[in-house]
């Protein structure tokens, strides 16, 4: 089995409505990291997106998810950078296109503290079957179900 490259990984988000984008960016975390450190976003500060599945549901979901996995901590997140400001032991940030600029103010802060910036490792967006980015908001609006499958609207007549 490869070496993994990063001793302590840290992803985060509010990881309502569980989808394809989601299961990658873990899955990137565990696949180079020794240590996953995951943020969830807290009800008060998921909120500010809108209608969201409560914060212990979605640890819960997490948690489901990845239970035969030992080299993991869940934590709630209450603001944009969680533990990623303070602690020197993180190494490296798996985030998305979208979450990327918080990474680098994530560096900002940490250089001001005179902190080593962390790697920072990109993935793509995963897409659903119309070539648009899977996203909890198109799950909720009810555009597309989890895995970016369109989903067909009734016609009322």
């Amino acid at each position: 089995m490869p070496e993994k490259k990063y001793g302590k990984v840290a992803i985060g988000g509010t990881f309502d409505k569980f989808h394809e984008g989601h299961r990658l960016l873990i899955e990137k975390a565990f696949q180079i990291g020794e240590h996953v450190l995951i943020g969830v976003t807290s009800d008060e500060f998921g909120g500010i997106k809108g209608e969201i599945e409560p914060c212990d549901v979605r640890m819960s979901n997490l948690n489901s998810l990845i239970k035969d996995r030992s080299n993991y901590h869940l934590a709630r997140l209450e603001e944009h950078y969680g533990p990623t400001i303070d602690d020197a032991s993180i190494d490296a940030i798996v985030v998305s296109p979208e979450t990327e600029p918080t990474a680098l103010k994530i560096n900002q802060i940490r250089q001001k503290k005179e902190m080593k910036p962390l790697d920072i490792i990109t993935i793509g967006m995963v897409m659903a079957q119309d070539g648009k980015p899977i996203s909890s908001t198109r799950i909720r609006r009810g555009e597309i179900d989890s895995c970016g499958k369109i989903i067909q609207k009734q016609i009322k007549e």
